[in-house]
C-alpha cells in the first residue's frame, strides 16, 4: 500500500485535525507575508513622500531665491569693469570714471562663453554744467542691458532709456519742480521725462539719465564708455579672483572691481534657500526612517512569537494525530511496515499542509498586507519572498511534526495491539 494513499486516506479521515495544523501554517505565513508587505509598502509610500517633499520643496527653495532675487536685485550691479589706466581713487571720489574704452569691449564680453557674470550694461557717465538750468549734474547714457549670445536670457536689471526721453534724479526733479510729461532741454537737444526717480541718497539724485548714442554725441564721446556694470555669478562659485582673470583673458586693458558687500549678501540669501530646502528633506527622510525602524522591532517581536506558537500548535496536534492512530499504527507494524515508512506518513502530511499552507497563506498575506497598507499594486508581488516562503514553510512543518513521528515509528506493535 503506497503511502501517498495512506496519506490522502488520513486527510480526508481526519479533516479537523488537517484544517488546524493547516490554518496554523497559514497563519504563520501571513503574518510573515503581511509584514514584509507593509513593510514595502511604507517604503514606497516614503519614496513618494520624498519626491512629493522634494518637489515642494524645490518650489518653495525656487520661489525662495525668487524673492531674494528681486531683493537682491535692487542693490543693483555689484562688479564695475573699467579702463586700465583708470585711477579708482577718482572713481570712489566723483561716483564715475574719467578714463574712457571702446564701447565694443561690451559686445567682445556678450560673446565669450562666460559662466561667471551676468546682466552687461555699458554706461558713459560725466558730469557736466546744464548749460539751461546752471546746474552741475551727472549726465548718464545708457543702452540698457548687452545679451549674452552664449546664455539663456535673463530678465534685465536695468531697461534702456528710449531715445528722445530721460530718467531724472531726485533732487533735479524737486527742485526745478519737473514731472513726468515735461519736456526738457540739455546742450540744446529736447527730452521727454519718462520717469521721476525716488530718492536714493547719493549721486543718482543729481543724475539725468538718457540713450547712450545721444549721451555720446552730447559729450562728444562717439563709441566710447567708461564703465561696463555687471553682476556676478553666484550659482557657478565665481569669485572675484576668477572674474578678474576671466574678463582680464579677453580684456587686458580693462580692470574689475567689487562694489561693496552685495555679491556676499546674493550668495547669502541663495544659500540659505538651498540650505533650508536640503533641511527640510533630510529631516522628512530622518522621520520616515525612525517610523520604519518602530515597525521594524515590533515586527521582530511579534512574527518569532506568531512562529513559535505555530510550531508549538502544530507539534501539540501532531501528537493527538499520533494518540488517535495509535492502533493503525500497530497495526501497520505488525503486518512488517517499518519505521521509516511510519515516519514517512506523518512527514509527508506535514509536507503537503506546509506546502498549501505557504500558497495561501502568501496570497492572504500579501492581500492583507495591501489592504492595511492601503496600496493594491503588482509591485508587491515579490517573488524571492515567495520562494522563501515555499520552501520555508514545508520545513517548518516537518520540523514541528518530526518529534511526533519518530514517536509514533518507534511505538511497539505488540505493546499496542496488546493494550487494544
Amino acid at each position: 500500500m503506497k503511502i501517498r494513499y495512506l496519506v490522502q486516506k488520513e486527510i480526508k479521515r481526519r479533516k479537523l485535525n488537517f484544517a488546524l495544523c493547516l490554518l496554523s501554517v497559514i497563519v504563520a505565513v501571513v503574518s510573515v507575508c503581511s509584514v514584509f508587505t507593509m513593510l514595502e509598502i511604507y517604503d514606497l509610500r516614503t519614496k513618494e513622500i520624498v519626491q512629493k517633499k522634494e518637489q515642494e520643496t524645490k518650489e518653495r527653495m525656487d520661489s525662495l531665491e525668487d524673492d531674494y532675487r528681486k531683493i537682491t536685485k535692487q542693490l543693483g550691479f555689484n562688479l564695475l569693469i573699467l579702463p586700465k589706466n583708470q585711477n579708482i581713487s577718482d572713481v570712489y571720489a566723483n561716483d564715475f570714471a574719467s578714463k574712457f574704452m571702446p564701447e565694443e569691449y561690451v559686445e567682445i564680453l556678450a560673446n565669450t562663453k562666460s559662466m561667471l557674470i551676468r546682466h552687461l550694461l555699458p554706461s558713459l557717465q560725466q558730469k557736466i554744467v546744464w548749460p539751461e538750468k546752471h546746474r552741475t549734474i551727472v549726465l548718464a547714457g545708457t543702452r540698457g542691458e548687452v545679451p549674452f549670445a552664449h546664455k539663456a536670457p535673463k530678465e534685465p536689471m536695468m531697461v534702456a532709456v528710449p531715445k528722445g526721453t530721460m530718467i531724472i534724479g531726485y533732487e533735479l526733479h524737486q527742485s526745478l519742480g519737473v514731472k513726468v510729461g515735461d519736456k526738457l532741454r540739455i546742450m540744446n537737444r529736447e527730452f521727454t521725462v519718462q520717469k521721476c526717480n525716488e530718492s536714493r541718497g547719493n549721486i543718482d539724485d543729481i543724475t539725468i539719465w538718457i540713450d547712450l548714442k545721444e549721451s555720446q554725441e552730447l559729450l562728444n564721446k562717439p563709441g566710447k564708455i567708461n564703465a561696463i556694470l555687471a553682476l556676478s555669478c553666484h550659482c557657478h562659485g565665481g569669485n572675484l579672483g576668477k572674474i578678474r582673470d576671466e574678463v582680464n583673458s579677453v580684456l587686458p586693458e580693462t580692470q574689475v572691481y567689487e562694489k561693496g558687500s552685495r555679491v556676499l549678501i546674493r550668495a547669502e540669501a541663495r544659500d540659505r534657500a538651498a540650505k533650508e530646502a536640503k533641511e527640510a528633506i533630510q529631516a522628512e527622510i530622518k522621520q520616515r526612517k525612525d517610523l520604519r525602524k518602530e515597525r521594524e522591532n515590533l515586527a521582530a517581536i511579534i512574527v518569532p512569537l506568531v512562529l513559535l506558537t505555530s510550531v508549538v500548535w502544530i507539534v501539540f496536534l501532531f501528537m493527538g494525530n499520533v494518540r488517535e492512530r495509535k492502533s493503525e499504527i500497530g497495526i501497520l507494524r505488525a503486518v512488517g511496515v517499518n519505521e521509516v515508512s511510519i515516519m514517512k506518513l506523518f512527514l509527508l502530511k506535514a509536507f503537503w499542509i506546509g506546502i498549501i499552507g505557504a500558497f495561501c497563506g502568501y496570497v492572504l498575506g500579501i492581500g492583507g498586507g495591501s489592504i492595511l497598507g492601503g496600496l493594491f499594486s503588482t509591485s508587491l508581488v515579490n517573488v524571492p519572498l515567495f520562494v522563501a516562503v515555499i520552501i520555508l514553510a514545508p520545513l517548518l512543518s516537518i520540523i514541528a511534526a518530526w518529534v511526533p513521528a519518530v514517536i509514533a515509528s518507534r511505538q511497539d506493535p505488540a505493546e499496542v495491539l496488546k493494550e487494544e
